[in-house]
């Protein structure tokens, strides 16, 4: 009977797998940190309905949420090369297309996506903090950005904490797409590993094994700072009972 499963190369293949980790958390890390300060920026702009950011924001906003992320990746890589090639042409410059790194495509794209969901999520943190709270710090003469850093960030991250928890753990999963910007990570090395040696449902069969045991320390760590923050927060509030009321 032919060898029609190797469970065998399924453990062997993961440590050639994980030699590429470091590539999915970066491309992870790198695009949530920048997609939580993008969304925050644009969650206040729709809060406070600056006028034309307002409406460029909400534009953004539903042009990102209405189209898949491959085709968002699509628009980076191809996009970005040909403005820049136009604008070269019109300003007489001479910058190097090709000298742009793949990675670069990669976390515009996952960037801007994580910020046009991120706002919404934030948004709605920010709309749950009690309005008692920031009159209050307003009357002891504390400035919008005083009560927002002091006050309203706090208990709003402990409020979206649990969705920003699984907006990671779709981002990390969403930069196995990043192949088709020709950045190699888990999933691209997957492929090129099956395609050695023909044994692809082994080598995804490693590669699920992977990303299942992260989102699985995601989802614990997360649970953990859930609980750590729950707990500070509470300690905080009874300590500062004057300003920030139960």
């Amino acid at each position: 009977m032919p060898n029609i499963f190797d469970l065998e190369l399924v453990f062997t293949l993961i440590p050639k797998l994980l030699k590429y980790l470091p590539v999915t958390l970066e491309l992870t890390v790198i695009a949530m940190l920048a997609g939580l300060l993008l969304g925050l920026l644009l969650a206040i702009i729709k809060m406070k309905r600056i006028p034309v950011l307002y409406q460029i924001s909400a534009v953004f906003i539903s042009f990102v949420r209405g189209t898949p992320i491959l085709v968002q990746l699509y628009l980076s890589y191809a996009g970005i090369p040909l403005i820049l090639k136009y604008y070269n042409y019109y300003h007489e410059t001479s910058y190097n297309v090709n000298s742009i790194p793949s990675i670069f495509y990669v976390l515009l794209a996952l960037s801007l996506n994580e910020a046009a969901y991120n706002s919404e999520v934030i948004r709605a943190a920010l709309q749950s903090v009690d309005k008692g709270q920031i009159e209050a710090a307003h009357s002891l003469g504390m400035t919008y950005g005083q009560v927002l850093r002091r006050i309203i960030l706090p208990e709003a991250f402990i409020v979206a904490l649990p969705t920003l928890g699984n907006a990671l753990i779709g981002l990390m999963k969403g930069t196995s797409l990043a192949f088709v910007c020709s950045v190699v990570e888990i999933t691209a090395q997957s492929r090129i590993l099956a395609g050695n040696n023909l044994r692809f449902f082994e080598s995804y069969c490693s590669l699920a094994l992977i990303y299942w045991g992260m989102t699985i320390l995601i989802e614990q760590a997360i649970a953990l700072l859930e609980k750590r923050l729950d707990i500070d927060f509470k300690s905080l509030r009874k300590r500062k009972g004057d300003v920030i009321l139960d």
